[in-house]
């Protein structure tokens, strides 16, 4: 498995021979609007080109329509007979938006040689704001010979995040880590301490924390991160945090 962070939630992950591109969000700097009222949206570009990001992709893989996770750019870019993986409640959406091959992950999906697993996600804590957020999900991906991968996906550290890792036992969990807040600062992600609760809870899983820094609504930088994943005792080895672009070969 190899994995390359492209911005934000937006990743290339190669498993089971399958090039999977994640939450497309593929705007350019600044394009979209603000959410805290501190700069345009998106803070950061895009480390490559869009033919980069989009080149031999065999499918996309959506959490949910947020325009941080699946932009009008990214409608406009990705062809229309691309096999999109999403929750059964945004496949009309994406329907509507032309594209023709949109398969509902009601709870379990078998494609292309990989099983996908949807799993709970909480985006936020206050019924006002999981009211604003709506619902979204993470995902689990099994494969032979792959390590299981539990794409955590925009939630916060909650029992349901507890109970996925004690179910699937990843070898691999991609956190959104940025500390993302709305309505007065509450989180809608996980922050540094939460993720660090996630390095606690997997012990033997590697951990790889993503959506930072390239939405002005985050709060959490990759440095203050890694500062307090080193006062918790998290090694370097056990928690990656990889910058735009990057790739991590699992």
């Amino acid at each position: 498995m190899k994995i390359q962070l492209i911005r934000n939630a937006t990743m290339r992950i190669t498993y089971a021979g399958q090039t999977i591109l994640t939450d497309p969000c593929l705007a350019v700097k600044g394009a979209l609007p603000s959410y805290a009222g501190r700069s345009p949206n998106p803070t950061a570009a895009l480390p490559c080109t869009l033919d980069e990001v989009l080149a031999q992709i065999d499918l996309v893989l959506v959490t949910h329509l947020h325009k941080d996770h699946f932009d009008p750019a990214a409608a406009e870019a990705i062809r229309s007979q691309m096999p999109i993986l999403c929750r059964g409640q945004d496949a009309e959406k994406l329907k509507k938006d032309n594209f023709t091959r949109v398969q509902p992950v009601a709870d379990h999906l078998a494609c292309n040689g990989i099983e996908f697993h949807c799993v709970p996600a909480r985006h936020g804590t206050s019924d006002a704001v999981l009211g604003d957020m709506g619902t979204t999900c993470g995902y689990v991906l099994r494969a032979p010979k792959e390590p299981t991968l539990y794409w955590a996906g925009d939630t916060v550290w909650y029992e349901g995040v507890a109970e996925t890792i004690t179910k699937w036992r990843p070898d691999v969990i991609l956190t959104h880590s940025g500390g993302a807040v709305w309505n007065r600062g509450e989180l809608i992600i996980m922050d540094a301490n939460q993720t660090v609760k996630v390095c606690r809870r997997a012990p033997s899983s590697q951990v790889v924390a993503i959506h930072m820094e390239a939405f002005d609504h985050c709060t959490i930088t990759r440095s203050e991160l890694r500062r307090a994943a080193r006062e918790a005792g998290i090694s370097d080895d056990r928690l990656s945090i990889p910058v735009d672009g990057e790739e991590i070969v699992f």
